[in-house]
């Protein structure tokens, strides 16, 4: 039976340029990057070139990029970090006594940021879950309100991973550094110990962070404004097992202690040929991006226009909302959304529900439900999602195995 693969947002197959870097660098490059021989220099090289490549394609400095085992485990530097660093360095001489520090997120974040978010409630620290309209896009309004004095970081995701939905970076980028613009020093604590570089690290707050795991393949993905951003391997053809952090001026204390290696913000020995596999597939996004995002976009046209042939009353989630080009998250009124998955694969056809990582709970999408869907239409809807290995022909193969299964 022929199968076709319609989740390019869970993960990606792996491109074969990628594989053969992944390769050479595993048979080459096999030494410790912490030794001082020629092995462990050589493949110490290796990973300054990966760091190299994949800061100078979002404009950022190299030691600002800091490579982690995942971008779940990036998303948790970010939050855990800042938090940490904030605590440690203003020692509450910032702050007034048993006045909660402060981080904003947007509900339909991954879940990597949620399950942090909540995690840190627990150590006190205040979250604000700021509230999506219909489209998925998050509440800028909101946004405005909750910033205070005590917010020390602002995350929100580039592009839902679930419903595409592309969210207003410049906008919210306007907003932090409006903000800081109003309130430009904090107080100036008493204690003479306290240097004026870091007085003028503290003013910089609120950071902002974004999740950019689905943005990557498909928008610029530039620094600039930008306080930290995630980036993923496996979203964009590359293996995984690696992600990676970029930190401006690495305002954050380590969630890993060890031997100190990523700049003693990650510690743990070098994954050299994962890293290089990363850069590789990072280098052929860029490279690639503006005629694969016009390609998928037609290709994503064409299959919802003949979705409609055969379901009339099917409904695409986030229809007036700007999204990625690759991500139709459709309603099947009438139909039950996991058994419709079911039926599915059991002809050959792989989508999803939504978060890969929450594929095995029966529960609804807390995205949709986030953006004020109805339970019956959060349990009638499915994500297809396509990708560079992704044709025309393929699709019109499946459209009909899709037809003859919702028949």
């Amino acid at each position: 039976m022929k199968r076709f693969y319609f989740d390019y947002a869970a993960t990606t197959q792996i491109d074969p340029e990628v594989l053969k870097e992944i390769n050479f660098n595993l048979r080459n490059n096999f030494g410790n990057p912490g030794s001082l021989h020629y092995f462990g220099q050589k493949a110490m090289a290796s990973v300054d070139k990966s760091r190299e490549k994949i800061a100078k394609s979002i404009g950022a400095d190299f030691r600002e990029i800091i490579f982690t085992g995942s971008a779940t485990e990036a998303n948790n530097l970010a939050l855990r970090g800042v938090v940490k660093f904030f605590k440690i360095s203003s020692q509450s001489a910032l702050r007034q006594k048993n006045s909660p520090l402060k981080i904003i997120v947007s509900s339909i974040e991954h879940e990597s940021i949620l399950e942090t978010a909540k995690d840190l409630e627990k150590e006190g620290v205040e979250v604000v879950y700021l509230k999506v309209n219909k489209n998925g896009v998050v509440d800028l309004d909101q946004l405005k309100k909750k910033l205070n004095e005590r917010t020390v970081l602002v995350s929100i995701m580039y592009a839902n991973n679930e419903t595409g939905a592309i969210q207003p970076l410049f906008e919210i980028k306007k907003i932090i550094n409006d903000f800081k613009k109003r309130n430009p020093q904090l107080p100036t604590p008493n204690s003479k110990k306290k240097s004026k570089f870091l007085i003028n690290q503290l003013a910089n707050y609120p950071l902002f962070h974004t999740d950019a795991v689905q943005a990557f393949q498909y928008l610029d993905c530039d620094v600039n404004g930008v306080d930290l951003m995630t980036v993923s391997a496996h979203k964009i053809y590359g293996p995984k097992g690696i992600g990676a952090l970029y930190a401006r001026n690495n305002n954050l204390n380590p969630i890993i202690t060890g031997g100190g290696q990523e700049f003693r913000l990650r510690s743990g020995t070098e994954n050299v040929a994962l890293m290089a596999g990363f850069a590789k597939a990072i280098e052929l996004a860029n490279e690639k991006r503006q005629k694969e995002k016009k390609r998928i976009f037609l290709l994503t046209q064409y299959f919802f226009k003949e979705i409609k042939k055969i379901i009339p009353s099917a409904q695409l989630n986030t229809e007036k909302a700007e999204r990625l080009p690759n991500i139709l998250n459709i309603v099947f009124p009438g139909y039950d959304a996991e058994s419709l998955l079911i039926k599915l694969d059991l002809n050959g056809i792989a989508v999803s529900r939504g978060s890969a990582c929450m594929a095995r709970s029966s529960q609804a999408s807390y995205v949709l439900k986030e953006m004020g869907l109805s339970e019956n239409k959060q349990r009638s809807s499915l994500r297809f999602s396509f990708g560079k290995f992704t044709t025309k022909e393929e699709m019109s193969s499946a459209l009909k195995i899709i037809k003859k299964t919702l028949k």
